[in-house]
């Protein structure tokens, strides 16, 4: 059975980003190896589990795993990655079923972990073994002086995250397009992008890890609508890993254009049809049948508007675009005498 990491960290399963950095900032000083030199193997492991469940669960992607499949869901083995190289910046795509998302976690280094959230780059490096001496002594751009090491002053300092003067740079974005067929636009749909990238350990070594995303597709969205996952590019030392945009694309449809808000479809009829009516049949893209009766005369530039047979709006789901239908009149290359003076003889005034 794992780890309960609501637990570990001391809150309800509700907690929000701000009450899980406020029990990691006192849980991880308090159980710090270096404050602990007494008891520093049982500190050690604390201070890990400490660390790996405020990874788990200040990262959205890694704590929805976790609510729903446990410590050993999270943890769980995956298939090896495709051997095609990788994306842009070694990030690999590839998308999968409509199954249960499959996650494989490897925890960071603690020490990292806690580097990272309090702003200083190894903030206890180098400074284990007791108090400074008179002399001080640097760590992570911070100088230190005299007395205990974890003396009020000092330790009091690392109360609020501080930024350092010339932090890592961060890495450009990759981009992916997410081709979605015209149905997937109209009524929602849900995506899991399998990916593939390399994470560093406190060492440097990089190790291979894969992710599934979720990405959830809502009813009206367009082309180039932007989705975001933060930082789940490659790390490399000093840089911010890149953040990972999918880009929705649109499929062609082999009925349907899509104009904005509206659906845009073309009818072809002949000549006699544009002129003595016609009923248009349409499947709508959930599925339903429409028949809508033309009563006009229909002339080369007329369009039939379906109030609210459109696209839904994303904003405001309950409204919809409309469907314009559109006709191409198929007008006959020739005529014969009789048919001209039958014409003519219907048509008079």
């Amino acid at each position: 059975m794992g780890a309960d990491y609501y637990k570990v960290l001391q809150v309800d399963r509700n907690a929000n980003d701000d009450d899980l950095k406020k029990s990691y900032r006192k849980l991880a000083m308090k159980w710090h190896p270096d404050k602990n030199p007494n008891n520093k193997k049982d500190a050690e492991a604390k201070f890990k589990q400490i660390s790996e469940a405020y990874e788990v669960l200040s990262d959205p992607q890694k704590r929805a795993v976790y609510d729903q499949y446990g410590e050993e869901g999270l943890k769980g083995q995956m298939p090896p990655p495709p051997s095609d190289g990788g994306g842009p910046g070694g990030a690999t795509f590839f998308q999968t079923g409509d199954g249960p998302n499959v996650f494989r976690f490897n925890p960071r280094n603690a020490d990292e972990i806690f580097s990272e959230f309090f702003g200083f780059s190894g903030p206890f490096g180098g400074m284990g073994g007791g108090g400074g001496g008179g002399g001080g002594m640097r760590s992570g751009g911070t100088r230190f002086s005299g007395g205990s090491m974890f003396g009020d002053d000092m330790f009091s300092s690392f109360g609020e995250s501080r930024p350092m003067n010339s932090g890592p740079r961060k890495a450009a974005p990759i981009e992916q397009k997410l081709p979605c067929s015209l149905e997937e636009l109209y009524k929602g749909a849900t995506k899991r992008m399998k990916i593939s990238r390399e994470i560093s350990d406190a060492s440097g070594k990089t190790l291979p890890v894969e992710e599934i995303l979720t990405i959830d597709i809502k009813p009206g969205w367009k082309k180039g609508t932007k989705i975001t996952f933060p930082e789940k590019g490659n790390e490399q030392p000093n840089i911010i890993p890149s953040d990972l945009i999918f880009i929705i694309d649109e499929k062609p449809h082999s009925v349907y254009t899509r104009d904005g808000n509206d659906l845009v479809f073309t009818q072809k009829i002949s000549l006699a049809e544009a002129l003595t009516g016609y009923m248009v049949h349409l499947t709508t893209l959930d599925g339903r049948n429409l028949t809508i009766p033309i009563n006009s005369v229909i002339h080369p530039n007329y369009e039939e508007v379906v109030p609210r047979e459109g696209m839904p709006i994303p904003k405001e789901p309950s409204r919809r675009g409309n469907l314009r239908i559109k006709f191409n009149v198929k007008f006959p290359t020739r005529l014969t005498a009789e048919q001209k003076s039958g014409i003519k003889k219907l048509l008079s005034p």
